[in-house]
C-alpha cells in the first residue's frame, strides 16, 4: 500500500471517483480530514477484507492464548472461549 493521500471533506466530496479509484487501481489510500481532524480512510474493498480477515485471526489467536493460559491454571472460576469472545464483543460494542 502507498503512502495515503490526505484530503478535506470537501475535496473528496468533489472528486469521489477520484478518490475510489485512487484506492481501487492505485492502492492508494484516502484519509479524509473535517476540520483539520482526521475522521476516516477510503481503502479498496479487497485491502479492507485482508485487513479484517487479519484482526479476526489475531484476535483468535488472542483467545485461544487466553483459552491456554485459563486451562493451565485450573477450570474454578473460568469461562468458555464462546463467554469470553462474547464478553470481549461486548466491552467493545
Amino acid at each position: 500500500m502507498s503512502e495515503p493521500v490526505i484530503a478535506s471533506m470537501a475535496e473528496v466530496r468533489s472528486h469521489l471517483a477520484d478518490v475510489l479509484d485512487r484506492a481501487r487501481r492505485d492502492d492508494i489510500p484516502t484519509i479524509i480530514t473535517r476540520r483539520g481532524k482526521q475522521e476516516a480512510v477510503v481503502i479498496d474493498i479487497n485491502e479492507y477484507q485482508r485487513l479484517s480477515r487479519l484482526a479476526e485471526q489475531a484476535e483468535e489467536s488472542w483467545l485461544n492464548q487466553l483459552a491456554d493460559e485459563a486451562e493451565s491454571e485450573g477450570t474454578v472460576g473460568s469461562v468458555s472461549l464462546e463467554e469470553m469472545a462474547a464478553l470481549l464483543r461486548a466491552h467493545h460494542a
